[in-house]
């Protein structure tokens, strides 16, 4: 299981990589382990601006449907648009080009209540 050190994490199971006033959201190695093959992503969710921990999307494996939860309050400026041919990639890169949104960062309080990947990986395990 991979656990970059550089990336912050919930107890939902989205990592979050901030980048200044932006953050780059996905689901970790550990839940796309869990759901299986991934069959489709839907993030309804461009241009409007998502809560902390409302759902902004969903996404498709073979056996079931699981909610994304919004780890930052933030307006969804963009989803992956290789997903909706390759939501494989989830499965094989879902630190790199298996990210879902990127968002703005409203509130950057918010950040500092996101686990670290020590506090992560001791979660999961």
């Amino acid at each position: 299981m991979n656990f970059p050190e550089n990336l912050l994490y919930t107890k939902d199971h989205e990592w979050v990589r901030v980048e200044g006033d932006v953050a780059f959201i996905g689901i970790t190695d550990f839940a796309q382990h869990e759901l299986g093959d991934i069959v489709y992503v839907d993030i309804p969710s461009k241009g409007t601006t998502v809560a902390q921990h409302e759902v902004f999307g969903t996404v498709e494996a073979v056996k079931t449907v699981s909610d994304l939860f919004m780890p930052l309050t933030g307006e969804v400026l963009e989803v992956n648009p290789v997903l909706d041919g390759s939501p494989e990639l989830v499965n094989s890169d879902a630190y790199g080009e298996g990210w879902m949104i990127k968002c703005s960062i409203a509130n950057p309080d918010e950040v500092a209540g996101l686990m670290s990947a020590e506090a992560y990986k001791e979660l999961v395990h």
